[in-house]
């Protein structure tokens, strides 16, 4: 897709359809046509050749700057919770009265 966009000057590689690049290479596949035998493989091919004749509109201008989503639950934005266990020395003291 992007070698078939590549050949034409000026457009951009969003407006090439992954569906109909898709739908192409499996009719290809079924059909079993253009296998290749000692010939030159040629980029754009018919996948290409379809997905340029059928090219999706351009994008439209983004309205709004992007942004960085602040997330749904408040817990998290606490801050993060560290869960890494780490090693631990346990020592125990038994004290006796003395005796009389």
């Amino acid at each position: 897709m992007a070698d078939a966009t590549a050949t034409r000057p000026g457009i951009d590689p969003d407006r090439a359809s992954f569906t109909i690049a898709l739908n192409t290479a499996r009719d290809l596949v079924i059909q079993a046509a253009g296998v290749i035998a000692d010939t030159v493989i040629d980029l754009v091919g018919t996948i290409g050749r379809h997905v340029l004749a059928d090219l999706m509109p351009d994008r439209r201008t983004r309205t709004r700057p992007r942004v960085v989503k602040r997330a749904i639950s408040k817990y998290n934005a606490k801050g993060t919770i560290d869960r890494t266990s780490y090693k631990a020395t346990i020592s125990i003291n038994i004290l006796t009265t003395p005796e009389p």
